[in-house]
């Protein structure tokens, strides 16, 4: 999937600038960035879920997103967007199932796959258990599971994610990123998602495309981009990089102000003290 000088923006005003972004067979891209900066802006944009106001958005072969009848467009490429509505009355396994409806044909029997699928991709986002509960009797992180499930029963080449972490507890965090992960090794998809945790980013990601004001600042493999310098000026704090010894992983965190810690408030019970 290829982004080509990309704008969009809300009610004339452009908040993407030009971007320019590549996503691989095989290989997992992250954009990155302060909040504010265009990153779900221009995900939702090489979804066709927002209209670019310049730029082209092509899906191989050259062939436009923009040109694609919606159904063929469902069949290559996927978007799980931070936010979806929770439909009453009906069971995880019928939203789940809402994911193979590309497939289908108008009149008559199909899709004699889907139900196959859709057991493997419960299965796989660890939602298999809650097959026959309502939807709207879940918590959060696990409609987000169910909406995964959803999403990839739509079985395509491309997946798009944005902040697909928001509402998991750290175990299934770590058990998302996996997902993508084997996605992209095992099964050959070309993944781009939306994350703000930049470890997270640089653990899962092939390539990583830094956001600031809407315009691209770096593109690269994390080391490439997760530098002290390049992430200092994107976030207007002071951030320390270092590469783990032993996995080679790229962390980045915050400096600590104040001799190394951070400055405790002060209270209505605790005494001014005139320090030099």
């Amino acid at each position: 999937m290829r982004a080509d000088g990309v704008r969009a923006g809300y009610r004339g005003t452009d908040v993407v600038h030009d971007a320019s972004v590549r996503l691989t067979a095989g290989r997992v891209t992250a954009l990155i960035g302060p909040n504010g900066s265009g990153k779900s802006t221009l995900l939702r944009t090489m979804a066709a879920l927002h209209p670019a106001t310049a730029g082209r958005i092509d899906l191989g072969g050259g062939t436009a997103v923009r040109d694609l009848a919606p159904k063929e467009l469902a069949r290559r490429l996927t978007l799980l967007s931070q936010a979806r509505p929770t439909p009453g009355g009906v069971t995880v396994r019928e939203v789940v199932e809402y994911g193979r409806h590309p497939y289908r044909p108008r009149w008559g029997p199909g899709d004699t796959e889907g139900p196959e699928v859709v057991r493997r991709v419960m299965e796989m986002t660890g939602v298999t258990d809650l097959a026959p509960r309502p939807v709207d009797s879940l918590s959060g992180g696990q409609l987000q599971r169910v909406w995964l499930a959803s999403c990839l029963a739509q079985d395509t080449p491309v997946l798009l994610l944005d902040e697909p972490t928001t509402f998991l507890d750290l175990r299934y965090q770590v058990e998302l990123l996996d997902i993508v992960r084997d996605l992209a090794d095992a099964h050959g998809i070309a993944v781009g998602l939306v994350l703000h945790d930049l470890d997270q980013a640089a653990a899962v990601a092939d390539d990583i495309v830094l956001l600031v004001g809407g315009r691209i600042a770096a593109t690269g493999t994390p080391a490439e981009v997760m530098t002290a310098s390049l992430l200092t000026a994107a976030y207007g704090i002071d951030v320390d990089v270092h590469r783990d010894p032993d996995s080679g992983l790229v962390h980045a965190r915050p400096r600590a102000r104040h001799h190394g810690r951070l400055r405790q408030p002060r209270t209505r019970n605790t005494p001014e003290r005139n320090t030099p």
